[in-house]
Formats: C-alpha cells, sequence, structure tokens
C-alpha cells in the first residue's frame, strides 16, 4: 500500500515547508483555536501559488459541528472555486449528534463534483460508524477521524473497527496522532495520516518544520524506526 501524509497548513510558508518534508497533501485552514475554521480567500491564492501538492480547504465557519450561516458558507464555497480551491473539507452534525445530510448537501452542491474531506466532526457523532455510512453517502472520498473527541489514544478501538469497513472513503487518521501510534494502526490496514502540531516543534505560533514532516513522512512509509513512548 502506498502511505499517504497530509500536512496542516496555515499559509503559504507552512506549504512550501510541508512540500520540502516530503508532505503529500496539504489540509488548509485558519484559527486553530477554533480546530480550524475557513481561510480567507487571499490565503487560499497565495497557498496553491506557493505549492503544487494536492490542497484540501476547510469549509466550516464556527467552532462546533452545525454551521453558523449556511447561505454564507455556500457563498464562501464558490469564492474559493473562483480563487482555485478544487479540494475541500467539511462536516456537519444535528444536535443529536448524527450526520447532517442536508446541510452537507447544500455546501456540496456549490462544488461541482470536488474531492472531499468529511472531518472530524465524526469523531463527535453519536454513532461514528453509522456516520461513516452517512459520509460515505455522501460521496467524499476520505474521512478523518481520530475515532474519539479525546484522540487517537482513546479511538484506537473505534479506529479498529473504521478500517474493518474497507472503503471507500479512505480513513484517514490524525487528532493528537503520535509516532507510538504508526505500528498498530499500520497493521490493522490504516495507510493515510494526518498531522499538524507533531510537525510544529515550536507550537502552533511556528511554522511548519520541514525536518519534523520528513520524519513522519519516512514513519508512515515504514522508512524509520518510531520512537518507544515515555516510560
Amino acid at each position: 500500500m502506498t502511505a499517504l501524509l497530509e500536512v496542516i497548513a496555515l499559509g503559504a510558508h507552512d506549504a512550501e515547508r510541508a512540500q520540502e518534508g516530503g508532505a503529500d497533501r496539504l489540509e488548509l485552514v485558519a484559527d486553530m483555536a477554533a480546530d480550524g475554521l475557513t481561510p480567507p480567500a487571499g490565503v487560499v491564492r497565495e497557498v496553491l501559488s506557493a505549492t503544487d501538492l494536492p490542497v484540501r480547504v476547510m469549509l466550516r465557519d464556527t467552532a462546533g459541528f452545525a454551521p453558523a450561516d449556511l447561505d454564507a458558507l455556500r457563498r464562501t464555497a464558490g469564492e474559493l472555486l473562483a480563487v482555485g480551491a478544487r479540494e475541500f473539507v467539511l462536516g456537519f452534525l444535528t444536535p443529536h449528534g448524527a450526520v447532517d445530510a442536508e446541510a452537507c448537501r447544500a455546501v456540496l452542491a456549490e462544488l461541482g463534483g470536488a474531492r472531499w474531506t468529511f472531518h472530524r466532526a465524526l469523531d463527535h457523532a453519536a454513532d461514528p460508524v453509522a456516520a461513516w455510512g452517512v459520509a460515505a453517502g455522501l460521496g467524499c472520498d476520505t474521512v478523518l477521524t481520530a475515532g474519539h473527541p479525546g484522540g487517537v489514544d482513546q479511538g484506537l478501538d473505534v479506529l479498529h473497527r473504521l478500517a474493518d469497513l474497507d472503503g471507500p472513503p479512505e480513513l484517514l487518521v490524525g487528532g493528537g496522532l503520535r509516532e507510538e501510534h504508526l505500528p498498530v494502526l499500520r497493521a490493522a490496514g490504516v495507510r493515510a495520516f494526518h498531522v499538524g502540531g507533531a510537525v510544529r516543534p515550536g507550537g502552533w505560533a511556528e511554522p511548519v518544520d520541514a525536518a519534523a514532516v520528513r520524519r513522519w513522512s519516512d514513519l508512515v512509509n515504514g522508512l524509520g524506526a518510531v520512537t518507544p513512548a515515555p516510560a
């Protein structure tokens, strides 16, 4: 299996560093304090000019998993297409924790069949496996999940269940992902991994570190030794 490493980028400098380090794809967001919101159109344009990697742009206008203004988000989707965005990340839940298929379809209708990822809303679903099925039915080619709102540490059981579903969509694991998770996830058949803070040794105030991306690229491709977790 060919592995995939997706790196969170906040701007053009991150994109350049991630590509230098060997990332396969970018997730472009703004405002990580809110776990990632839609970036401005100008930033999207700059990033697309700075890299030839695939760039998946977040469509999310508020913290949480229900759109604050669905009509405005649809207009934003059109604006991002106009500046060159061709791949996206989105996903909404109802107040009861089911996938909000109606809201998802409303945004998807603006995207003209673009490739997209159903994001970590799945971690907050009342039934992640059922949510996976709905997301798949909506046409996503990827589902980003940690298996649990608390991250991969607490989500491993769910991730194993999702890996057994043998998509499409592709299972993309991210959210508190650490090196020591990789052997068990790769053994379960996971081939796609998503990192953000793990490739920013200085924290979110600092740019992506190309050397850290290179290490992760090697690890997900089975080319390096995982550093054991502290005792």
